[in-house]
């Protein structure tokens, strides 16, 4: 019995909310088992119980070795992507970003449940643009747009590309903090901004993806 798969050729065919369904067995479960091959073809080729059980076991192993190939690729950074037809931008200059941005993409990058939420603090729609260059809308909240459907390759681009600027990034809030009389800095907000061991987003795993 012959059985259509829709298997990705790339991270742009995965979508974050499937990788997150995926991040929750890959933390409890041995790679390579037979639950860890079934489980990745039903996220991410959409398969049923019913037609996994009918491949064969080459075919199984081809296409998980294939994806897991996939996630070892490195990804570019793209600033600008489209969802449902309205186009996000990632925050133009990040050594501009609000005390509030930080915090909460602070508390939400230490989850891969809320890397979401992340993304909407990282991304917002675009209000003007010219050329390379281009405007989003000021931050609220991460609550008002829902980028669980966004592509898995923009996710991880701007992670990386996150996380290299990160030092520089806690730098510009530790100064700016310094500039304002009327605030009072915790030590241990010193502390945390000067280490840069608040925002530590990865798991082992996925720390050697993105290295890779």
């Amino acid at each position: 019995m012959k059985i259509k798969l829709n298997v990705p050729e790339n991270l742009s065919e995965i979508t974050l909310e499937q990788y997150q369904r995926w991040i929750k067995i890959v933390e409890k479960e041995e790679q390579l088992t037979t639950f860890y091959q079934q489980k990745m073809i039903e996220i991410f080729c959409k398969a049923n119980l019913k037609e996994i059980m009918q491949m064969q076991m080459k075919d199984v192993e081809e296409i998980t070795t294939h994806l897991d190939n996939l996630f070892k690729e490195k990804c570019e950074f793209k600033p600008l992507f489209t969802l449902d037809g309205e186009e996000f931008g990632f925050i133009p200059k990040l050594d501009e970003m609000t005390f509030g941005e930080y915090i909460d993409l602070d508390s939400y990058l230490a989850n891969w449940q809320l890397m979401d939420s992340a993304m909407a603090v990282l991304f917002r729609p675009v209000v003007y643009k010219r050329k390379d260059k281009y405007l989003i809308e000021d931050y609220v909240s991460s609550e008002k747009y829902d980028l669980s459907q966004m592509p898995l390759d923009v996710v991880m681009g701007s992670l990386v590309f996150f996380c290299n600027l990160k030092s520089e990034l806690l730098k510009h809030i530790l100064s700016y903090l310094k500039t304002q009389e009327v605030v009072d800095i915790p030590q241990n907000l010193k502390a945390l901004l000067k280490s840069g061991d608040g925002i530590n987003p990865f798991t082992d795993y996925h720390r050697e993806i993105l290295e890779n």
